[in-house]
């Protein structure tokens, strides 16, 4: 579909002591403004696992500061390992040596370039380095879990096997690892979520020598709304089937439709994260449960994520559905 141009209208430019430039030119007109001195709260909650014999996955909370946060800065016995922005409370550190002893802390930083105080020490031991190991774990099974609250789900699941031995599992929300856990556990807490929001989890195992295994079951849960926020208008029960036609592989889509108080006209399908096509029904609309053919033509064996979201019957679009992976046949 051709993209439409939009001719935005043209903006006057602002004199240099224009209120709208704020603090940005208050130096310009004579005046200065108060630096920001105060350095961000330490980091909360830092933890660090072993994801393999030369690798560490290091988690921490979100920080706060009285400009807001831009960015964390991880380090190993004292020396800079890692910088990440605001946005991720996660990394991985690699390049280690096996069966030894490492210490982490966290800092986190701010527009100004203050730094908060370390973070708690958080000690963590590599395992011994496993040459022989050949073979990714098998996946992890029977994967279940509850929405505690509006932030927070409650995951458990079956084990893994591997030839060695696994040495953490790692929960991915749709395909973004949030989340790893010692080989020894088989269940998960995770928090910051938001509320009255589908959340689809997954979880791999993975050995010490850094090989993954498939994923488990795909889970759907849907966080409590909070007090007085309207209803949730993502699709659910969305399915997925796919077969082969000559050179093209069909896609067939089926899904719940939500109750909006009106009829829902069209839907965004997405691949990938990414706006593939618009379905607009060519009569009515139909009432229930709803389907859609996808035709591709990509090589057997690509991936794809797919997620849906419904147009409202005020134009605005809704809640995006459950994410579902499909692997094209051979």
């Amino acid at each position: 579909m051709e993209g439409i141009t939009v001719q935005r209208p043209h903006v006057r430019t602002a004199s240099a002591c224009s209120a709208a430039l704020l603090l940005a030119t208050l130096t310009a007109c004579g005046a200065s403004a108060e630096a920001d001195t105060e350095k961000p709260a330490a980091p909360q909650g830092v933890t660090a696992q072993a994801g393999s014999a030369t690798s560490v996955h290091v988690m921490w909370e979100r920080s706060t500061d009285d400009e807001g946060i831009t960015g964390y800065d991880v380090y190993r016995e004292g020396e800079k390992a890692a910088s990440v922005d605001a946005a991720k409370l996660m990394t991985d550190v690699g390049g280690l040596s096996a069966s030894t002893a490492y210490t982490f802390t966290v800092r986190a930083r701010d527009a100004a370039g203050n730094r908060s105080e370390p973070s708690a020490a958080v000690p963590v031991t590599t395992p011994a380095a496993a040459p022989a190991d050949k073979e990714p774990p098998s996946g992890p099974t029977a994967l279940r879990g509850r929405a505690d609250s509006g932030r927070t789900v409650s995951l458990s699941w079956g084990g893994s096997t591997d030839d060695v031995g696994v040495t953490s599992y790692d929960i991915y929300q749709e395909d973004s690892r949030i989340h790893s856990v010692s080989g020894t556990r088989t269940t998960a807490r995770l928090t910051g979520l938001r509320p009255g929001t589908v959340y689809t989890f997954t979880v791999r195992a993975r050995d010490a020598a850094d090989r993954s295994s498939p994923d488990s079951n795909a889970l759907d849960l849907t966080t409590p709304s909070a007090p007085g926020a309207p209803a949730s208008t993502a699709p659910t029960g969305l399915r997925t089937e796919t077969t082969v036609r000559g050179e093209e592989s069909l896609v067939d889509l089926s899904w719940d439709q939500p109750d909006t108080g009106g009829t829902i006209p069209a839907y965004q399908l997405f691949l990938n994260g990414r706006l593939t096509t618009t379905i607009v029904w060519g009569g009515t609309p139909p009432e229930g449960r709803a389907t859609y053919r996808l035709t591709l033509t990509d090589p057997p064996g690509t991936r794809y994520s797919l997620k849906i979201r419904p147009k409202l019957p005020d134009g605005k679009w809704g809640d995006f559905s459950a994410q579902r992976t499909v692997v094209l046949p051979g």
